[in-house]
């Protein structure tokens, strides 16, 4: 499924360059009027407005791919879940459980924050002093 992913992807950026090119190689509408003044391009390959119509239906082609593969693309993602990018994990799916209750008196107060406990060490020194 990799593959074809890819593939489509690569057709796409093809398609999206052609388009890219197509519409820099036509002639803007202003390209009528020097036409008419002798510098036309009625002995070109296509024709007088044959090279028009060759490019703009080249260009519809080269676009309708495009959206195309842009659909086929927004399809094939579409079926990915959330395991596959990795950030599903143990913690995320662990479940909620209420905190444990606070040693003897420390519950009555809500919201006492309790010192830090003291080592027996620390404890002893401090009263040898």
């Amino acid at each position: 499924m990799q593959f074809f992913a890819n593939l489509v992807l690569i057709v796409q950026l093809l398609s999206a360059l052609a388009i890219i090119g197509l519409v820099l190689v036509q002639h803007g509408k202003g390209a009528d009027m020097g036409a008419s003044f002798g510098s036309g391009a009625s002995g070109s390959l296509f024709g007088a407005t044959g090279s028009a119509n060759f490019l703009s239906r080249t260009t519809a082609v080269a676009a309708t791919l495009f959206f195309g593969c842009t659909l086929g693309l927004a399809f094939l993602s579409n079926g990915r879940t959330s395991a596959s990018t990795g950030t599903d994990t143990a913690l995320d799916r662990a479940p909620i459980t209420a905190p444990a209750p606070a040693a003897s008196g420390a519950a009555a107060i809500p919201g006492a924050v309790l010192a830090p406990a003291v080592p027996a060490s620390a404890a002893a020194s401090s009263a040898a002093n």
